[in-house]
């Protein structure tokens, strides 16, 4: 071997020797950021209907939203590049920041087809812990953005940031978006193909729930769904979820758009990161 060829392989193996470890120490330094040391559980709290539903209720002055749900002891909030630009105090809690990378607006022929619409260095350049791509799994442009998921996974792990995929059965021959047989395979095709972390449905149940889990290599939170009727029903959920396995929540307008959403926050803190039951709040 020339003493050239020797210098540049050295080099080589000395970057892959250092790089590798900074990145995994880059991911599990932000993960703390956004899940709890203690308990390993997260509460995050998604804003980023702004582009898909425009200034819904409880999101028009994103600055208040963010400070109540971060004085409620939310881990992260999440949301498009807007969220950082316009929602950031400067007092307050501390709050985790997710930047989602993808987007479509209900105004689209097809809602369900989502585009990447900005770029993991942007979302570092703006103090992102981590961030997110959604995923429609049985949509007509899966293909797409199973792509999209893993170029973005490729990125985070040479950033060394997290990655957070939502991953939805939706698609014309998915029979229920809460199907536990469509959801642990949505789950399982994001961490197959990169996430660190899966946001998807829960199942209706801890014994369903669990196969969701228990099939997935990597933590799953889940996702508020729908409006609730109540929010006795919604902190159940949650409770279920954890029975699982669950290791936290990504809910976003039953939180924001509850009458209290400080108090809502406090409430579902104690049962992700203090163990209590729904019953007793």
């Amino acid at each position: 071997m020339s003493g050239i060829l020797k210098k540049f392989t050295d080099k080589v193996i000395t970057y892959f020797a250092i790089s590798q470890p900074m990145n995994t120490i880059g991911k599990s330094i932000r993960m703390e950021r956004i899940f709890d040391r203690n308990t390993g559980n997260s509460i995050i709290i998604p804003m980023d209907h702004g582009v898909g539903a425009g200034p819904i209720e409880g999101l028009k002055n994103l600055q208040e939203a963010v400070n109540k749900v971060a004085e409620g002891g939310a881990n992260a909030v999440l949301g498009h590049m807007g969220l950082a630009k316009h929602g950031h105090r400067g007092y307050g809690h501390d709050v985790g920041l997710i930047i989602h990378l993808s987007a479509s607006t209900s105004l689209s022929l097809d809602p369900n087809h989502k585009v990447l619409v900005t770029t993991v260095e942007e979302a570092i350049k703006v103090g992102a812990d981590a961030v997110s791509v959604h995923i429609n799994v049985g949509a007509e442009d899966e293909c797409e953005m199973l792509q999209g998921l893993g170029y973005v996974a490729g990125k985070c792990d040479e950033w060394g940031i997290p990655l957070l995929a939502m991953m939805y059965p939706r698609g014309k021959k998915v029979r229920s978006e809460y199907d536990v047989d469509a959801v642990k395979h949505t789950a399982r095709v994001g961490a197959e193909l990169g996430a660190d972390i899966i946001k998807t449905n829960y199942t209706g149940s801890p014994e369903t729930f669990k196969e969701v889990v228990d099939g997935c290599p990597v933590p799953v939170i889940i996702a508020g769904g729908p409006k609730v009727e109540s929010e006795q029903e919604l902190l159940q959920m949650i409770e279920g979820s954890l029975e699982a396995g669950g290791r936290g929540v990504a809910i976003g307008r039953n939180v924001f758009q509850a009458k209290d959403p400080t108090g809502l926050v406090q409430k579902i803190a104690k049962i992700v990161h203090e163990g209590v039951s729904a019953k007793e709040l």
